[in-house]
């Protein structure tokens, strides 16, 4: 009598089985990490701030008042005031708006274009792999803020110009990882299965392998909006970023550099927002990346 077998293509099927059990794993044990969740507590800090600056800010970010130049922290004023009188709390909640969109949307460029790049390369190897991986080699060569400066200069500046040269400078790390994932993945038996199956490539792809490389992917993007963040804020500092008057904690500490001595708070509070967003995001993604880690129960 023959033995009975599992149709190729149920195999295949039934490796996602798991997921909703290795969800709930993955969020009970990120619940379970305490630093993980101050990341997440204080990168929704910094969402709240950009989402809701304008209910948040009682004084206009741009406009100038020379008669409360250079104010210390008081109670009309929290954070003080820069040296055109405008409130230091209220260009920080508009700041940030800046911030985020930075390293969100840099990273979202960077995803869309290393992370199919890096599955092209990773399936199909031989020629497609080579010319890959040469490219994203030459760009990873040159260390990452130096190729940002330089491509946000070459485009001029303005906060659109940076996120597109924080982008480019952040996807060769997007294609060197999906790369290694896809490699990985494409040698699974459920992969072969599939391909046994007569699935054409592109089915293969987003089928069984992107979603199997998504988590590395989703870890790598956390902690590279922070990268973003601190290029974003070493843009405008330089006057390649976010131009003024808009606020941006970049340009604040540009700002602030020559007021160190009479009026510290100009820099310290722009640095504390920088460090606390770097942090969070920092957090997050270390958190994410044991909570998604397959090898760990």
């Amino acid at each position: 009598m023959a033995t009975p077998t599992t149709p190729v293509h149920a195999r295949a099927a039934s490796h996602t089985t798991g997921l909703p059990r290795r969800k709930r794993r993955g969020i009970a044990k990120f619940m379970r990490n305490r630093a993980a969740v101050l990341g997440a507590a204080l990168v929704l800090l910094i969402v709240l701030m950009a989402v809701f600056a304008p209910w948040l800010s009682h004084y206009d970010p741009v406009q100038a008042s020379f008669m409360t130049v250079r104010q210390a922290p008081s109670a009309a004023h929290w954070f003080g005031t820069d040296e055109l009188g405008r409130d230091v709390l209220s260009r920080l909640l508009w700041g940030a708006r800046a911030s985020l969109l930075a390293g969100v949307v840099s990273v979202g460029i960077a995803v869309l274009i290393g992370v199919p790049l890096g599955l092209l390369a990773g399936y199909f190897g031989k020629l497609v792999d080579g010319v890959i991986s040469r490219i994203a080699d030459a760009l990873l060569s040159i260390p990452f803020l130096i190729l940002a400066i330089a491509l946000a200069a070459f485009l001029g500046p303005s906060l659109t110009n940076a996120m597109a040269a924080i982008g480019i400078s952040a996807m060769p790390r997007f294609v060197r990882l999906t790369r290694g994932q896809a490699i990985t993945v494409k040698a699974e038996e459920y992969v072969e299965g599939a391909r046994a199956i007569g699935l054409g490539h592109a089915r293969i792809i987003m089928r069984y392998i992107l979603p199997n490389v998504l988590p590395p992917i989703i870890v790598q993007a956390s902690l590279t909006i922070a990268t973003a963040i601190i290029a974003e804020a070493s843009l405008s500092f330089l006057g390649l970023g976010q131009l003024p008057p808009a606020p941006s904690w970049g340009s604040m500490l540009n700002t602030a550099k020559d007021f160190v001595s009479q009026a510290p708070w100009m820099s310290i509070f722009p640095g504390i927002a920088i460090f606390l967003a770097v942090l969070g995001f920092n957090l997050l993604g270390d958190g994410l990346r044991d909570a998604l880690d397959p090898r760990e129960s």
